[in-house]
């Protein structure tokens, strides 16, 4: 191919480089590194959107009600304004992925949950996922359907503890970490005391991330979360450039 070629640019859109656009739940609690809605959290550029009204509370206890326009709205504005895929900040928007994914015309990554059915498969014989929620009763037979997802799954949440739930669902603009971490923790063993067999942990919120490593520290089992779906969503809306087969220098500047 020629260097004259090699060296075209591709348009049509107005915001480069950041493939993917993330759907904001309406909130003021704190973010550290780690949540989905901290732009540190991430190793490549994102785009985000609020939507007003989109409270936590409103997702989980009404599964969205009312909420479904103003998402479809917010991720066609992501995708116009140049992202390449779709997520969102809440493991329970799993209920809006088909919806989304038909209106935007584009891959969308909606719920943490969509990777059980993957790392099912990844586990030797007699082990399964096990699934950390925010609160765990409240996980229907709709939201597993749209992940693809046994409706047996087992599944824990944090509602009985001090803080996460409390703060998630209060939309308090306060948090104690440790508090928060505890919660996680102890609901983690729960999960594990009630089923031996699970063999790794998905969690379902998009929250947990910044407490990954000391769930798996805790457990010694596989802790997946939004940020492992996001990197490889990510991976796969922008692949990484090696360069021509047999060249030493990356082709970095034919990115489109």
């Amino acid at each position: 191919m020629s260097e004259a070629i090699e060296r075209k640019g591709w348009g049509g859109k107005t915001v480069y480089g950041a493939r993917v656009g993330i759907l904001m739940l309406d909130t003021q609690w704190p973010r550290p590194p780690g949540d989905t809605g901290n732009a540190l959290t991430w190793p490549f550029p994102v785009m985000y959107k609020v939507i007003p009204g989109a409270t936590a509370r409103v997702v989980i206890h009404e599964q969205g009600k009312g909420l479904g326009p103003g998402f479809l709205k917010a991720a066609q504005e992501l995708v116009d304004e140049g992202a390449d895929g779709i997520t969102t900040t809440g493991g329970f928007l799993a209920i809006f992925q088909k919806e989304l994914a038909a209106h935007v015309n584009v891959p969308v990554a909606s719920s943490s949950l969509m990777q059980i059915t993957l790392v099912e498969r990844l586990l030797p014989p007699g082990k399964r996922v096990g699934v950390l929620s925010v609160h765990g009763d409240r996980i229907t037979p709709d939201h597993w359907d749209a992940v693809g997802a046994a409706h047996d799954t087992p599944v824990i949440g944090t509602e009985g503890g001090r803080e996460f739930t409390r703060v998630m669902l209060g939309d308090t603009p306060d948090i104690d970490y440790a508090l928060a971490e505890q919660d996680i923790l102890d609901a983690g063993a729960e999960l594990l005391r009630r089923h031996p067999e699970v063999g790794a942990i998905v969690c379902e919120n998009h929250n947990m991330g910044p407490y990954a490593a000391a769930l798996n520290r805790h457990l010694r089992v596989p802790i997946f979360t939004v940020y492992t779906f996001v990197t490889w969503f990510q991976a796969g809306l922008q692949p990484r450039d090696f360069g021509w087969p047999g060249s030493a220098t990356p082709t970095l500047w034919r990115e489109r």
